[in-house]
């Protein structure tokens, strides 16, 4: 099975998937690999292989679901505390499927998933010079 197509599968029933939810645009079902117990993952029916090609009211709705299985992850037995949403757009970023895809992570005290970055302290003057200048990307049209 190709991993490049795998969700295209899953979404056309060519592949198993442990269903949560399914509307005409959403699919979400269980992560093969969680990170946690109920870790799940919500992707679009129509393939994108990164943000730039997802239709925006799909990305927002991609979203909207990932909410409502983020309370039904506290109300269910997994018994979630808190959820981490994560979205990698990118090699760099750390995307292994090129499907555009919403990780819907389950948290409880203890459980080892954590983000292990070092925040960095800029000076303002640092960071007036990158807002003014995806300010000008996006008035260029270029985040539309």
């Amino acid at each position: 099975m190709d991993p490049y197509r795998i969700f295209a599968d899953i979404v056309a029933g060519r592949a198993p998937a442990s269903k949560v939810y399914e509307d005409d645009d959403v699919f979400a079902f269980m992560d093969i690999r969680p990170f946690t117990p109920g870790h799940l993952l919500v992707i679009p029916k129509i393939p994108a292989r990164s943000l730039a090609e997802l239709d925006p009211a799909i990305g927002g709705k991609l979203f909207a679901v990932g909410q409502r299985l983020a309370a039904a992850l506290r109300d269910s037995e997994v018994g979630a505390d808190g959820v981490n949403f994560f979205l990698a757009d990118g090699v760099t970023a750390g995307q292994e499927v090129f499907h555009v895809h919403l990780h819907v992570i389950p948290r409880t005290p203890g459980d080892g998933f954590g983000l292990r970055g070092r925040p960095t302290s800029p000076r303002r003057a640092d960071l007036d010079y990158l807002a003014g200048s995806i300010r000008g990307a996006l008035e260029r049209g270029s985040a539309s």
